[in-house]
């Protein structure tokens, strides 16, 4: 796809955006299913089930996805995606690109062992890895556009109410 193609597959998303923006209000849903006896869980999405479970550094064996991996995974993917539509949308092509994230967290604060450490992910670091023909400045601008227009980075930097309740 070049810069004229996501230019027309977008505008008519775009027009109607402006003129309806509650249109624009786009909802997101995963469930996940509990295992009979098993601590682990069922995650249908795009590309099938995923089993998802403790990590090793809260007891669990390795064999099932990790949460904070699978965040890191959204992370990666949206900047991915994003990082190749803002180049398109300038007109550059990029070779051997990839987006890696990064995070941390302190098993400490899962596992209740000690209260003032927090419970969750405390660090993310995204790192965009491409060579392309543009020049410096405006390679810096791509990395730019897409942390600005990532969903899933704005997500965590801004971040959501979040709402828990029991059904």
């Amino acid at each position: 796809m070049d810069a004229t193609e996501l230019r027309a597959l977008q505008k008519p998303l775009k027009d109607r955006y402006r003129e309806d923006p509650a249109a624009a209000a786009v909802p997101a849903r995963a469930v996940a299913v509990l295992d009979g006896q098993s601590i682990g869980v069922s995650v249908d999405g795009f590309a099938g089930t995923t089993r998802a479970g403790l990590h090793p550094a809260a007891g669990g064996d390795g064999t099932e996805a990790c949460s904070a991996d699978m965040l890191c995974e959204a992370v990666a993917a949206c900047a991915g995606v994003t990082l190749r539509s803002v180049a398109t949308a300038m007109g550059v092509q990029l070779r051997g690109a990839s987006v890696t994230a990064e995070a941390t967290w302190d098993a400490r604060g899962t596992l209740g062992v000690d209260r003032s450490v927090p419970v969750g992910i405390t660090d993310v670091t995204i790192t965009f890895d491409f060579t392309s023909d543009a020049d410096e400045a405006t390679e810096a601008k791509m990395v730019s556009l897409a942390e600005r227009y990532c969903v899933i980075a704005q997500t965590l930097q801004v971040p959501p109410t979040v709402t828990v309740r029991r059904a």
